[in-house]
């Protein structure tokens, strides 16, 4: 297949090599530059090296496994990590979203299914501004700047995960409105929430302390019961 620099580069870690081979084959027919690396050891390396669009990574893999490598590249690498396993422990996908990933995809997964949560991921990576037409948004001693896809407290960069930072904006340029769950779940992925998935209550729960808000006594992003998540103006 002949590369073209605006196809999107995905590196797929994965040691079952017909499952990454398909994969490989229905991305490439769909317009994507498929890598593919079978050994974890080499996971860490491969993503740095390469600076990949997006990453799927297998959870269960020889050398390193997905959950240390996504811990040990997320300081360095904001591209959407895309955690895939057989295993569906609740824990694990908790563990997983703690570790930095933006999505965990039990298997067997759908081709179909797997390309459209990879496009969302990919299509945040541009994200909308504000309803007014900011792209920089201040509270305080916040800054969100959703140009750059950073934000900064007290003047100090924030470390943020691409889906950090979706979540931070979508609920920052909704500032003083409640979001539920549905609505948020349906903005950062296009589909319906089941009413399980602990994805977005878990990237809260990382968001708050790196904003200077209290867990415990969240003063910036408070917690609705019943309903969702309200961004506060000022504080």
């Amino acid at each position: 297949m002949i590369d073209h620099p605006d196809q999107d580069h995905v590196l797929i870690i994965e040691d079952d090599k017909r499952l990454a081979e398909l994969t490989r084959d229905y991305l490439e027919n769909n317009g994507f530059r498929v890598t593919i690396e079978a050994d974890g050891a080499k996971g860490v390396e491969r993503i740095m090296e390469l600076a990949p669009d997006l990453v799927i990574l297998d959870l269960m893999l020889p050398g390193e496994d997905g959950l240390s490598i996504c811990r040990r590249v997320r300081p360095n690498f904001a591209g959407p990590i895309m955690m895939l396993t057989a295993r569906t422990d609740d824990l694990d996908q908790v563990l997983g979203l703690e570790m930095g990933a933006d999505d965990y995809v039990p298997k067997p997964v759908q081709p179909r299914v797997l390309l459209a949560r990879m496009r969302a991921l990919l299509r945040r990576a541009d994200a909308p501004a504000a309803p007014n037409g900011e792209v920089r948004l201040q509270f305080s001693n916040l800054e969100i700047d959703s140009a750059t896809r950073e934000a900064w407290l007290d003047g100090e960069r924030i470390d943020l995960t691409s889906a950090e930072f979706d979540l931070l904006w979508l609920l920052a340029r909704n500032a003083g409105t409640v979001l539920t769950r549905e609505e948020i779940f349906n903005d950062l992925r296009g589909i319906k929430y089941d009413g399980q998935d602990r994805s977005i209550d878990v990237r809260v729960s990382r968001i708050r302390p790196k904003i200077g808000d209290d867990p415990h006594q969240p003063h910036r992003i408070k917690t609705v019961r019943s309903k969702g998540y309200l961004f506060v103006k000022d504080s």
